[in-house]
């Protein structure tokens, strides 16, 4: 149900409420009146808050803070260990329900999604709050997680009214019109802009510039003159994002579809549970990253021939590290010849300190259609071979097959195999 060409749009940004904690509420009854966090590792009492409910939120405890800090405000929390792999599955099933009301929905992050309901309109009476509530009900009905949704003409808009105050009314909804900014978004301080976090707050405060309307109301030639004169003749592209975000100028689609040209680069990178301090522990990390980029590119149908490789240390505040590549004579997907360069990566760059997050990406990407001859007649033979073991892999799982290394005490690839985007699945 797309919309007419030309007709002003009507956008949501959908947000799902304290979305870990609330899928966790929802599927154990005994928590529904108790503060309630998601965290990194309750039998440990380590890690981080990755989502708090609105009752835990009440006692102070918010998201990214340690779980140590949050049972200081809070010492009768209920910490439960994410299952991410779940937490997919009702973010796909609440996907599902969105296209029910349009078929353009965009995923934004797990738990908000754009929904252009343009087209939709006349099966409301062109009421967008009605469609919005009907949304709100049908997603409580069949997983009990609430919903906010901030309604707009563009995807900014829409995120802009969720962030700032669908989440702060009783309703959840909240339609931020363009032709009321001046007595809305832009009495807000510039901080509560999308895309301006603290660091950039700062750069704003010194320039006199402390609310979004007086960012939006200073003409784009001199806003670009004024961020060039701080930040360099580059900030031009940037001066402009921030000043049309202010003004709710947003000209892209909600597309289902993420159009993107050719690959540049296949990477992982790993953040390690203890710094790792020898060349020996951190050659078994590199090997494992290796073989994980070189069968997503096999899995793809390419080759690269630059290999990147780096670290970074311990603390994120003062980072420490490096991130160097290397290009190899021929194209390949093979981990030995990727992580034989890997290596040699690190054993130029490092400096010895302690490492917490390693990395290794594959570029300058090509079909694996065709790649050069060398002069070793095994090759084709080791290329037969990696492709035989991630067939094997794909079928029973990346640990039914693991390098002896992977099974000493550096090895990262049996915990890892348990997770997702870094979170036990």
């Amino acid at each position: 149900m797309k919309g007419e060409p030309g007709k002003s749009r009507v956008v949501f940004l959908a947000d799902c409420q304290s979305f870990y904690a609330s899928v966790e509420k929802a599927t154990r009854p005994e928590l529904r009146n108790k503060p309630v966090v998601v965290a990194g590792d309750p039998e440990r009492r380590s890690g981080i808050i990755l989502a708090a409910c609105p009752i835990a939120k009440s006692f102070g405890v918010t998201t990214a803070e340690s779980i140590r800090e949050s049972l200081a405000k809070c010492p009768h929390l209920e910490i439960v260990k994410p299952r991410m792999q779940y937490y997919i599955d009702v973010s796909l099933q609440i996907t599902r329900i969105y296209e029910r009301f349009s078929d353009l929905v965009e995923p934004y992050s797990i738990d908000e999604q754009f929904i252009d309901v343009t087209g939709s309109l006349g099966l409301y009476g062109g009421d967008p709050e009605e469609i919005a509530r009907a949304i709100q009900a049908q997603v409580w009905n069949e997983t009990k997680v609430r919903t906010r949704v901030g309604i707009g003409e563009n995807k900014i808009l829409a995120k802009t009214a969720c962030d700032n105050y669908a989440k702060k009314v009783e309703s959840g909804i909240y339609y931020l019109r363009k032709d009321e900014l001046e007595k809305s978004l832009w009495t807000l301080p510039i901080n509560k802009m999308f895309m301006v976090g603290s660091r950039m707050t700062q750069h704003f405060n010194l320039m006199g510039i402390t609310t979004i309307g007086e960012l939006a109301r200073i003409p784009l030639e001199k806003l670009q003159e004024r961020l060039g004169r701080k930040f360099g003749r580059n900030s031009d592209i940037n001066a402009e994002v921030l000043w049309r975000i202010a003004n709710g100028h947003d000209e892209s689609p909600v597309s289902p579809y993420t159009l993107v040209g050719q690959q540049k680069g296949i990477g992982h990178m790993m953040t390690l549970p203890v710094d790792y301090r020898t060349m020996d522990d951190l050659k078994v990390v590199l090997l494992e990253l290796s073989e994980l980029v070189c069968q997503r590119c096999r899995s793809k149908g390419l080759m690269g021939q630059v290999v990147s490789a780096g670290c970074q240390g311990a603390d994120f505040d003062r980072p420490t590290g490096f991130f160097r590549q290397m290009k190899m004579p021929h194209n390949t997907n093979l981990t030995e010849e990727v992580y034989e360069v890997a290596c040699r990566i690190f054993e130029k760059q490092w400096n010895g300190k302690p490492v917490r997050k390693v990395g290794v990406t594959l570029s300058d990407l090509t079909s694996d259609e065709t790649y050069q001859m060398t002069v070793f007649p095994d090759r084709e033979k080791k290329m037969a071979l990696e492709r035989a073991t991630d067939e094997i892999k794909s079928r029973f799982g990346n640990t039914s097959i693991m390098r002896a290394s992977s099974v000493t005490p550096a090895g990262q690839a049996q915990r890892r195999s348990k997770m997702i985007g870094g979170h036990y699945k």
